[in-house]
């Protein structure tokens, strides 16, 4: 595949350029960012099993990594405050590590069978207090670190993105038996392709295994 040659003339570079290709933002749209978390939104995180994080390094490399629990696993301390548990995974820590290094934090709430969504935004910071992280057990499994957030800015997003996608609509999903397993598309990526099927078979079984032991 060849490179893209981005034409100079059809490039954005600032603002201005930007916004003079959109009508002007709508009022309510403007009015309806909040710098608390309203009645709504608590209802909206309560009700919420999966959130997407955003973050970046110090360098502004981003990255946004999907999280996942009971609803209301996200707990809501106060009106600018919540707290999410980290719960085990590779061990790449990229979230975290980018946190170390720069607060700033996007979060994007969704719950099943709804279009719309909430967006979060504020400042994060790494805790390990006992309390805070029992409080956040499941299983009698606590999670080794919580990830505190100080909210700066809330609001719902709308459903358009959803209802283009169809994601909610069983007619629409996908087999996914139709692309190679996690386990095969890792290692060809790691160009560490196993050698036969049988022993791809073996770490498929090995990752289900992993998944039933160390959700928690």
């Amino acid at each position: 595949m060849t490179a893209f040659d981005l034409k100079p003339e059809y490039l954005i570079r600032d603002e201005a350029a930007l916004r003079g290709l959109f009508p002007p933002t709508h009022e309510l749209a403007k009015k309806k960012c909040l710098t608390i978390l309203d009645r709504h939104a608590r209802d909206f995180i309560e009700r919420s099993p999966f959130v997407c994080l955003g973050t970046q390094n110090a360098d502004g490399k981003a990255d946004v990594s999907p999280r996942g629990d009971p609803p209301g696993f996200v707990k809501v301390l106060d009106d600018q405050t919540l707290v999410l548990p980290d719960r085990p995974g590779n061990n790449r820590l990229d979230s975290l590590v980018n946190i170390v290094t720069n607060p700033s934090v996007g979060l994007l709430f969704i719950i099943p069978g709804f279009d719309d969504t909430l967006r979060v935004n504020g400042q994060a910071t790494l805790v390990v207090d006992p309390e805070l992280l029992e409080a956040m057990s499941v299983k009698g499994r606590s999670p080794t670190v919580a990830i505190h957030v100080r909210v700066t800015s809330v609001f719902m997003h709308c459903a358009k993105a959803f209802r283009r996608s169809h994601l909610w609509d069983p007619k629409r999903f996908q087999d996914r038996s139709d692309m190679p397993s996690l386990m095969r598309i890792i290692t060809d990526q790691a160009a560490e392709t196993p050698a036969s099927d049988e022993e791809l078979s073996a770490l498929d079984e090995k990752l289900e295994e992993s998944y039933r032991k160390t959700l928690y």
